[in-house]
């Protein structure tokens, strides 16, 4: 190879490596603006060159889960978690597109969740966000005392959570009731009924 055919090839090189560090920056820069179609626009092309890139997939997967087009975004990040499986980022935007919306997803959406933020926090038992997600998850199954665990650790993880402090503080609220109604229950049952009292004095 003379010095001029690789001057004519590095250059190529660099061009290409502009274009997917500047393609990804403006996807990012449109998903904060909330403009998730024209983030896909941009990201399509790059994805179908590099379909197993966890950046790209990171952030297609994030523009599809804005969308609500779970299965898509599902397909996508799956793949990508599959080629990188130890990128936290991956596996929790996985566990938001198996999710979909928490108020209508069925139990097997909210398992498949579950199973994808844990295998994030056995990565990063700090993960931004990870034990707030499965709080929530966990308070719409009915299962407060583990969702009161998980939105404390997440305080303990950032302390200025506010969304985490008001789950926090009415959950514990509504196990202090639980507990106050499953204590006057037992204190009821321990009780002898009227009946019983009456038919010993006969």
């Amino acid at each position: 190879m003379t010095d001029n055919e690789s001057g004519q090839r590095n250059p190529g090189k660099s061009s290409s490596s502009a274009n997917y560090r500047t393609t990804l920056n403006e996807s990012a820069r449109l998903l904060r603006a909330n403009r998730p179609v024209e983030a896909i626009a941009v990201l399509e092309p790059l994805h179908e060159d590099l379909p197993n890139d966890p950046d790209i997939a990171i952030n297609l997967g994030g523009a599809l889960i804005l969308q609500r087009k779970w299965s898509k975004a599902v397909r996508i990040l799956k793949r990508a978690v599959d080629a990188s499986p130890d990128n936290v980022l991956l596996w929790t935007n996985l566990a938001a597109a198996y999710l979909g919306r928490l108020e209508t997803s069925g139990p097997k959406h909210q398992a498949n969740a579950v199973r994808a933020y844990e295998k994030a926090l056995w990565l990063d038992p700090s993960a931004a966000n990870v034990h707030y997600h499965l709080g929530l998850i966990y308070k719409q199954q009915g299962n407060l005392s583990r969702a009161s665990a998980l939105f404390q650790r997440a305080l303990e993880i950032n302390p200025n959570d506010r969304d985490a402090q008001f789950w926090m503080d009415k959950l514990s609220a509504q196990l202090v009731e639980r507990a106050r109604d499953r204590k006057s229950d037992e204190s009821r049952r321990a009780r002898p009924s009227t009946d019983s009292r009456d038919e010993s004095s006969k």
